[in-house]
């Protein structure tokens, strides 16, 4: 926190300042540079019965637990006759003595009618005896009397100069803890450490950093995921996003030439290689189910090389109203904090599609997500799968929400060839090229699921029988399954010719 944006607070004559943070410790160290350049004249101008001039202003610390305590200088333990709420407030409403007086997790006690009086009392008198109240904690909801009275400041997370200065405070504890082992740093893996470490209060930022430093004395490019998955779990308050430890390489994704070759041209973007580049939108992946779609969705993360977020639709949706959207901001607030990433919305329609029936909360949801579409400038990258293009409304799905829209259709020949040989040699099945080309023909109009499946099938059967998975049985598996393209011909024949001038093949 800049102790400047405080100082110009407390010399603006403002009696309540909120700050929103959950980290005390540097609220207080702000209020402690904020008051020192402030000459006590200031105030005693203000003050009926003004004491000799000081070197600063007073600064007080109330918690409920410990009651009143001078911060500025030493005056001895708190002063636990004014613990409770009330007592505090009547004691600064009595007091001539001028300063800032921080409150911390008041938020509770701000419903009490008592209490709002007190400190509006407080604040209008501040022309008579300069004190300002400052509350203090991680959301702060002001009653409506008291807004015209109140500035609220949110607490700056660390920039970038400041997490490298918290990392390398970090090695320099290890190394006086360690000082027969050098600490073993990977310039690399210690710049991803400090990109990573974006959106952190210095708080976890030290912790995060000790975490990784003090298992095994090094800096590595393998801190990285494990600094993540636990960024991810200090965010992640509301359970709407899934942080997916495993992404798909992109030998795992069989086929999607011509998806995989646009991502890899904006690798740049996110690798900073490029900064002059726009970070990409993203893309919506339409396409027959079992076809890829997913997979694809993880791929993007693994080829981007950088973090994949779920974003689970149905728990968006809450019963009051407010709440859903508020929902959706909260994750799309921490999937920014958490750039560069990916953020997969799968089945899409199930979560945004049009309908009268919910109040309105569907628009609301759509309208916050298109708008943050629209003016978002971070580096997440937004994977949209969805099976039935028809349930979405129009304002999704038109040109400039998404940077492409790609058709994932029915595997090619040799794509089932390449998704047979992959899922075959992990199970172990041996597959000569002839007979690859034989069960890749044999499966024609199968989904990449499908023929996964089928792989598996014939590990079943060979278990069965006693018998080691072969081509053969595989075969039969092949011959015995009815894919999706047959069953709900009609449906995916409708879809396939929807999307034929309408989209770009992602084959």
């Amino acid at each position: 926190m800049q102790a400047n944006d405080l100082e110009a607070l407390l010399r603006s004559r403002i009696p309540i300042i909120v700050v929103d943070s959950r980290d005390e410790a540097q609220v207080l160290k702000g209020l402690m540079r904020a008051c020192a350049p402030i000459s006590a004249s200031l105030a005693a101008a203000r003050t009926a019965e003004a004491a000799p001039p000081r070197a600063g202003l007073p600064l007080f610390r109330w918690t409920v637990t410990d009651g009143l305590k001078r911060l500025d200088v030493e005056v001895g333990p708190p002063q636990r006759t004014v613990a409770e709420p009330p007592d505090i407030l009547k004691h600064i409403r009595a007091t001539t003595l001028a300063g800032v007086y921080a409150l911390l997790d008041f938020h509770p006690y701000l419903h009490d009618p008592t209490i709002v009086r007190l400190l509006k009392d407080i604040a209008q008198d501040y022309d008579q005896c300069a004190r300002t109240v400052v509350l203090i904690s991680y959301e702060c909801e002001i009653p409506h009397e008291l807004e015209p009275l109140t500035a609220r400041l949110v607490l700056p997370l660390p920039d970038r100069n400041e997490r490298r200065q918290l990392v390398e405070a970090v090695a320099q504890q290890w190394m006086r803890a360690n000082p027969r082992q050098p600490i073993k740093v990977d310039a690399h893996a210690l710049e991803l450490l400090v990109e990573n470490m974006s959106g952190l209060s210095a708080v976890d930022t030290r912790r995060l950093a000790r975490t990784a430093i003090f298992d095994h004395g090094a800096v590595q490019a393998s801190d990285i995921p494990a600094v993540m998955r636990a960024k991810y779990e200090l965010l992640n308050h509301g359970g709407v996003l899934r942080y997916e430890h495993d992404t798909a390489r992109m030998a795992d994704v069989g086929g999607l030439a011509n998806f995989k070759a646009w991502l890899q041209k904006r690798c740049a973007a996110f690798d900073g290689s490029a900064p002059e580049l726009d970070p990409p939108r993203g893309v919506l992946l339409l396409g027959v189910q079992g076809c890829g779609k997913s997979l694809a969705a993880r791929a993007s993360a693994g080829i981007f090389n950088i973090p994949l977020l779920r974003l689970d639709c149905g728990a968006l949706f809450d019963k009051y109203i407010g709440e859903s959207e508020r929902n959706l901001r909260e994750s799309l607030a921490s999937a920014e904090v958490l750039a560069p990433c990916v953020l997969w919305i799968d089945e899409i329609e199930k979560g945004f599609a049009a309908g009268d029936t919910d109040g309105g909360a569907t628009h609301r949801v759509l309208g916050t997500f298109l708008t943050w579409l629209a003016e978002k400038h971070s580096r997440v990258f937004v994977v949209a799968t969805a099976n039935d293009i028809t349930a979405l409304p129009p304002e999704l799905i038109r040109k400039g929400r998404f940077d492409e829209i790609f058709f994932v259709d029915l595997p090619s020949l040799e794509t089932r060839m390449e998704i047979l040989r992959i899922h075959a040699g992990k199970r172990g099945i041996a597959l000569e090229p002839a007979t690859l080309n034989a069960l890749a023909r044999s499966c024609d109009g199968f989904s990449g699921a499908e023929i996964e499946q089928a792989v598996v099938a014939a590990l079943y059967s060979a278990h069965a029988k006693h018998l080691s998975a072969d081509a053969q049985l595989l075969s039969a598996e092949i011959a015995a399954t009815r894919p999706l393209s047959v069953v709900m011909s009609e449906n995916v024949d409708a879809l396939r010719a929807w999307a034929k001038d309408r989209t770009v093949p992602a084959e």
